[in-house]
């Protein structure tokens, strides 16, 4: 009898459960993929149906800085969990901070552009169809944004206390799953508004 084994012979390995925690991220970003989706889909429809003005083309500036900015941020937070992984805490947190600093300037930034539509060329959620679409639409994208860099924060402040860790990678990594789905959505609505939309 041959010593050599064939591998249909070898034992498989051990199938596992995934990790509850990205099911459960999972989840979370196929509705609110199908939220956005309704979206978009609404702001596309109502594109130019607007009875007054302004229009897209005469009030929109592309915000560059900002999104390079928030893209910039998907980078880091994944960095940052490497690290946390490999038991390097002082690059987690480094990095984790620079993702809440860039997420921030990309909210200022989304403020900034509000201020400017409202009080410069008085475009506001209920001045017409554009209006009502497109704050709705970046609106919730912000919403989004906020919500990240909250629980951001609290992940930070637990970091400087000592209490994350190697052990809390994986919880780490389900959170930066959802700053990813964040700066993915972006690009989406960037696509939409501010290249189609004009």
């Amino acid at each position: 009898m041959s010593a050599i084994t064939s591998p249909l012979a070898q034992t498989p390995e051990a199938w596992s459960l995934p990790y509850r925690g990205k099911v459960g991220m999972a989840c979370l970003i196929i509705a609110e993929s199908a939220i956005f989706t309704i979206f978009v889909v609404a702001y596309l429809f109502y594109l130019g149906k607007s009875l007054t003005g302004p229009t897209p083309r005469e009030v929109l500036e592309t915000p560059i800085f900002y999104t390079i900015c928030l893209l910039s941020s998907s980078l880091t937070i994944h960095l940052a969990s490497r690290f946390l992984e490999r038991g390097k805490r002082s690059a987690f947190l480094g990095l984790w901070f620079l993702t809440i600093v860039l997420g921030g300037l990309f909210l200022f930034g989304t403020g900034q552009e509000w201020h400017r539509l409202i009080y410069e060329r008085g475009l506001t959620i209920s001045t017409n169809l554009f209006g009502t679409t497109y704050y709705s639409l970046v609106g919730l994208h912000a919403t989004h944004v906020t919500v990240g860099l909250l629980m951001l924060s609290v992940v930070l402040l637990f970091g400087l206390a000592g209490r994350v860790g190697h052990e809390q990678s994986a919880r780490v990594e389900v959170l930066s799953l959802y700053w990813h789905f964040v700066d993915a959505v972006w690009v989406v609505v960037f696509t939409v508004v501010y290249v189609l939309g004009r």
